[in-house]
């Protein structure tokens, strides 16, 4: 069982984007003019950090980091009420804050407890709501118990010497934290004990704000601010910044369980198309599979891995692949690169690329993504099989074998040995497709049915087709104008 940062583990609540510019840039000051007004306008993204820390809360983050280092914004502002949560997903929200280079500050609007401490701590500033409080950041269990001693203390001793790495050079706060993981440990500053052995630190705004030292330094709070609005306008002024706010609805909760079964989504959906290659015309299965496809390259949009790229990227090699079936079977190169790029754009979409980073091939970005695809590939597989294997005499295998029934005296499909030689003479007939030319399948000429294909394109069934030559395998026809 996963440790969580806090005593609260209940199930994260629902959440997906609606979506409004981003960048990245330099610790933000704004461009000042000689009137001591700024020159331009600060780009400043706040991003919600709400209830439970869990994987909607991290894909609202990544997404929004990764637009605000794409639009150059100059400060990212976490709006945080939380009670705690996840520490894996802590550790991945501490990882992401890290990639955007500009300035990082924590509004704490109510609590930042727990998880949502050791988040703020990562931040340059930490502001305060006037009735804010922060703290209590010892790792429990999932269901609020304590842990082993053992792991508790290993857990404990890690969690500190991050604390250590991310503070250096920022006060009191690598102490303020250690106090608050640790109840062991003692904060002292010159002779006033803030916090004793036995016991986690908490602070109120007030608390947090209180200096110490000489010179004195407030002990963790950078300023109190009634709101957001309100400490944008007591650092830049008002009118001195352009705010953009990324709103948490119910699309991550439901992009973190899609994630959950992004195998399943491409297997299935990998199988549609299969099928849908090997049937008459356009229909249920290839509309299904282009659907389960887009969900899971969605799922991996809201969840801030990857944008619309890799779909599009996709749709090229989907396109490939359908002008190789229906217009110019047997030329291979086109097939095979539409495969690549289809697969490609599938590893692609779930790769968590930074706009702010070099791309290199390795094996943390490419690991998950292809164990994914893998997978999906051998459901794929598996059900294709099974379907081969119990449904052999259904509606389905039928459609999928192109062997459904003509009107008229037909019989057994292809040239019987003893007719071989007189397969030469239907050169010029004319004859009528039975079950679809794709670009195989069978005609009916004369009230005997043939296999045949059509070089280019397709032909419906109730076509009239004209044979223009005989190969070792079949019939080769053109589509007559009617």
């Amino acid at each position: 069982m996963l440790p969580v940062l806090g005593a609260a583990a209940e199930a994260a609540t629902s959440a997906s984007p609606t979506v409004a510019p981003a960048g990245g840039g330099q610790p933000a000051d704004p461009v000042a003019s000689e009137q001591g007004r700024p020159a331009r306008m600060v780009v400043v993204y706040v991003l919600p950090v709400r209830d439970q820390i869990a994987r909607p809360v991290l894909y609202i983050l990544r997404r929004g980091l990764k637009e605000a280092i794409e639009r150059k914004a100059d400060m990212v502002v976490l709006d945080m009420e939380t009670p705690g949560g996840a520490l894996d997903v802590t550790f991945e929200i501490m990882e992401a804050l890290g990639k955007f280079h500009g300035q990082t500050t924590t509004f704490v609007d109510k609590e930042a407890v727990s998880a949502g401490a050791f988040i703020s701590a990562m931040t340059q500033e930490i502001w305060f709501a006037p009735d804010g409080v922060i703290g209590a950041a010892a790792p429990v269990s999932m269901t609020g118990q304590d842990i082993d001693e053992t792991m508790k203390l290993k857990i404990t001793s890690y969690l500190k010497a991050r604390v250590r790495a991310i503070s250096e050079g920022r006060g009191y706060r690598g102490q303020v934290i250690s106090a608050m993981i640790d109840k062991d440990y003692e904060l002292k500053i010159g002779d006033a004990v803030i916090k004793p052995k036995g016991e986690l630190l908490s602070l109120t705004a007030s608390e947090a704000a209180k200096t110490y030292g000489d010179p004195p330094h407030p002990l963790l709070a950078a300023g109190m601010a009634k709101n957001v609005d309100d400490l944008l306008r007591q650092k830049f002024g008002a009118g001195g910044y352009e705010i953009v706010r990324l709103d948490v609805t119910w699309s991550e909760q439901l992009a973190a369980w899609l994630n959950t079964i992004a195998p399943v989504l491409m297997g299935l959906g990998m199988l549609c198309l299969f099928i849908e290659f090997k049937t008459p015309g356009f229909g249920f299965f290839g509309i299904a599979g282009i659907a389960l496809l887009a969900v899971v390259f969605l799922g991996n949009y809201v969840a801030g891995f990857s944008g619309h790229e890799p779909m599009i990227l996709f749709a090229l090699g989907l396109v490939l692949v359908a002008v190789e079936v229906f217009f110019f079977p047997g030329v291979a190169v086109m097939a095979v690169s539409g495969l690549v790029l289809m697969l490609g754009s599938l590893v692609w979409a779930m790769a968590d690329i930074w706009p702010s980073e070099p791309l290199v091939l390795s094996g943390d970005l490419l690991l998950r993504p292809l164990l994914n695809l893998s997978l999906g590939l051998i459901i794929a597989v598996v059900l294709a099989l099974l379907l081969a294997r119990f449904l052999p005499q259904g509606w389905f295998f039928q459609r999928l074998a192109v062997t459904g029934a003509a009107a008229g005296a037909a019989q057994i499909a292809g040239v019987a040995p003893e007719a071989g030689a007189a397969a030469a003479t239907l050169v010029g007939t004319h004859g009528t497709v039975v079950t679809g030319l794709f670009p195989g399948g069978q005609i009916e000429i004369e009230g005997r049915r043939y296999e045949a294909k059509v070089e280019v394109g397709s032909a419906p069934v109730g076509s009239t087709v004209v044979v223009r030559r005989v190969s070792d395998f079949n019939l080769v026809v053109e589509v007559v104008d009617t």
